[in-house]
């Protein structure tokens, strides 16, 4: 292990329902702040949830010195270049590393860019006899449609779009595995620099699933809260009153470095990635197996992966979506995989206060804990206010708190019974 090339995070970057920027975030979040409120993004009035965590007024042209050039991308592709517009600027890496094909791009992206009024065209035109004729559907289509904009909602498209922004030639990947996709990303990123494929690497993620098919989806699933009278408050992780996730929307994306290229150039380090664990649950689609067999594993292949005890982990951000079922199964998995510590490690959930950024989520939640290590702050669950018997960890009810912390797990599981946790570590030289 210890002749493997080491790993660390040297730009950071962020957009999402708290902020436009991490410094923003993060303040927020230690503030138990909410993003949380009525959905304005589509006409929700007949949706069972009316409420989302949604990124207010959202303008490209605000986020970035030449976003007259992205105003026609998808909402997913905008996110993203804004987060790693800020990421790559902050690191400085581009100065450094002349050679374009030992820089990657590895992202967990969404599909965006659904163009909704068009479509509902094509169904007129479709159904204009009373019954539905797919040749006129088709015929519509052709007519209507902007084959650029079908293009951009295309789930590779900004890592295609970053690359070409960077010019970053070397490796570029996309993963879509639901909701711990970015965190794969940075997990598998950091592999490629391991092996010695790439010097550094741009990776996170990005999505909006905020649109009649996304909450359609997650309503017949019964995964969204309803508590569309009180929004902020419908996100409540552990707590015992909990009925479902918000669902956000955002980026964050992380520069991931190999350690002597970063200290040869004197660039900040945020913290290594010193571990990644990944499992399937193989199991049912969007069901949790009882046991929490693949948040264990993928926790203790982190742990292990980082040359870890248990003991060592000083706090857990929970993947902690406020379903009844994860948050149980969690709770069990953290029992489990600390032991006799298990009531000892603060374990909270971001999600209650930015909603769940699906496929953005990790990398987001990972940059907190980058933050938490910085600042020997844990930012809190906000919402616990009824124990439930099943939950009974320290979240770190309601308001942040000091607390020196060395090493970090980010925990991310996704529908279909992908996990991914990642041990960030305080870097000291």
């Amino acid at each position: 292990m210890s002749s493997r090339r080491r790993v660390v995070v040297t730009g950071i970057g962020m957009i999402n329902p708290m902020g436009w920027d991490v410094a923003t975030v993060w303040s927020g979040l230690q503030e138990s702040g909410s993003g949380v409120a009525p959905t304005t993004l589509f006409n929700a009035s007949g949706f069972p949830t009316r409420i989302s965590a949604e990124i207010k007024n959202w303008d490209i042209t605000k986020a970035v010195e030449d976003g007259e050039k992205h105003v026609q991308r998808g909402r997913h592709t905008q996110f993203a270049i804004a987060a790693a517009t800020q990421a790559m600027k902050d690191s400085g890496v581009l100065s450094s590393i002349k050679d374009p094909t030992r820089i990657g791009v590895y992202l967990g992206s969404g599909e965006g860019n659904q163009d909704f009024n068009t479509f509902s065209k094509m169904m007129v035109a479709a159904l204009a006899d009373g019954t539905y004729d797919p040749t006129k559907f088709i015929a519509a289509g052709l007519s209507l449609l902007d084959p650029a904009k079908e293009l951009e909602q295309e789930p590779n498209m900004p890592a295609a779009h970053l690359a070409a922004r960077f010019n970053a030639q070397g490796p570029n990947f996309n993963c879509l595995t639901a909701c711990a996709a970015s965190s794969q990303a940075v997990g598998e990123a950091t592999e490629i620099i391991r092996r010695g494929e790439a010097d550094a690497m741009l990776a996170g993620g990005t999505h909006s699933m905020i649109h009649p098919f996304g909450v359609t989806g997650f309503n017949l699933l019964t995964a969204l809260s309803e508590s569309n009278d009180d929004p902020t408050k419908a996100s409540r992780p552990f707590d015992a009153g909990r009925n479902g996730f918000v669902l956000g929307e955002g980026s964050a994306m992380v520069v991931l470095e190999e350690l002597e290229s970063a200290k040869k150039r004197g660039a900040t380090i945020y913290g290594e990635v010193a571990g990644y664990g990944t499992t399937a649950d193989a199991y049912r689609i969007t069901d949790i197996p009882p046991d929490g067999h693949g948040g264990i594993g993928s926790m203790r292949m982190a742990i292990a992966d980082a040359g870890l005890n248990p003991s060592d982990i000083g706090y857990v951000n929970a993947h902690g979506t406020s379903t009844k079922v994860n948050d149980r199964v969690e709770t069990k998995a953290c029992r489990e995989v600390f032991g006799e510590h298990a009531e000892q490690t603060p374990v909270s959930s971001t999600k209650s206060m930015m909603g769940h950024l699906i496929a953005a989520a990790g990398v987001t939640e990972m940059i907190v804990c980058l933050m938490a290590i910085r600042d020997s702050v844990l930012p809190p669950t906000i919402n616990q206010e009824t124990p439930d018997p099943d939950c009974d960890l320290d979240y770190v009810p309601n308001e942040a708190r000091p607390a020196e912390i060395k090493h970090a797990l980010n925990n991310s599981f996704g529908f279909g019974g992908q996990n991914v946790t990642l041990c960030l570590s305080r870097f000291d030289g």
